[in-house]
């Protein structure tokens, strides 16, 4: 009985170690959403949603180029990242006796590993310099490089997750391989795969390094990938090394509207694949 009791209470004590944990780790994520949310919220209103830039100095003005700017970008990477790190997700996990599978096993490390200014120099260096400018098709580009380690990696590891019996039932009744994994183990994967994509986005999204030397900024509203075009994170830093105290509330403003888009990219996503698992 006595010694019920003493597994009884190392269970509590072990408990209670894992929340003490799990508090300290979400402590200085809710530390910075709390200061952000003080600091920036006082600057969301609807100016902030649907005007452009004010000149420097004058109060006011809003971050409306800035964020059409930052779905655009994310929606071009994400569309441009998705066939190359599928494709490189299910090469890496249904064909592993491919003679291929070394170089891009060390070609998908080395660029996961890159940090992200070297992937917007590389965009730079394909994109900017023959173009003769910045665009938001090289930011996009290099926002793709930033997404398609990301995305073959988690595809790989969702992808071995699935039964081996799925296939072998698949190849049983006849189907060529191609078609087993098109159309029974990527739909059993499909949940995985999604939180994937959202992993992905979410990582590019905040990133303004790489945008620096690709999209690099405009003050305007802009449409046309083949030109300059704004972003959040690239605002973001603008304004926090201004030396304006009302473009610092906005660039806090501006850090709480991006981090909202990516709670709601990964709700929506949710909802969409809620069910379907």
């Amino acid at each position: 009985m006595r010694s019920l009791q003493a597994r009884y209470n190392r269970d509590r004590f072990m408990m209670a170690l894992l929340v003490l944990g799990t508090a300290l780790a979400a402590l200085p994520l809710l530390l910075l959403l709390g200061y952000a949310l003080i600091e920036g919220f006082t600057s969301l209103n609807w100016d902030f949603f649907t005007k452009t830039q004010k000149p420097p100095g004058e109060l006011g003005g809003g971050m409306a180029q800035a964020i059409v700017g930052t779905i655009i970008l994310n929606g071009v990477a994400l569309l441009l990242a998705i066939p190359f790190g599928l494709a490189a997700g299910i090469l890496l996990s249904e064909y592993p006796e491919h003679p291929l599978n070394p170089p891009l096993r060390v070609l998908s490390d080395t660029l996961n590993g890159m940090p992200a200014i070297l992937k917007g120099l590389l965009a730079y260096v394909l994109i900017v310099k023959p173009m003769g400018g910045f665009s938001g098709l090289s930011g996009a580009v290099a926002l793709a490089f930033i997404m398609l380690p990301i995305l073959a990696k988690s595809t790989e590891s969702v992808l071995r997750l699935v039964p081996w019996t799925i296939r072998e039932a698949g190849l049983g009744l006849g189907l060529p391989r191609w078609r087993v994994i098109l159309s029974l183990v990527l739909p059993a994967a499909r949940a995985g795969v999604v939180t994937g994509m959202l992993l992905a986005l979410s990582r590019a999204a905040g990133e303004a390094a790489p945008l620096l030397f690709t999209a690099f900024g405009n003050v305007y509203m802009q449409f046309n990938l083949l030109q300059p075009m704004d972003s959040l994170p690239v605002r973001l830093y603008t304004y926090a090394v201004s030396p304006y105290d009302d473009w610092h509330r906005q660039a806090w403003a501006a850090g709480l509207v991006l981090l909202g888009l990516i709670v709601l990219t990964s709700l929506l996503a949710r909802w969409a694949t809620r069910g379907r698992q």
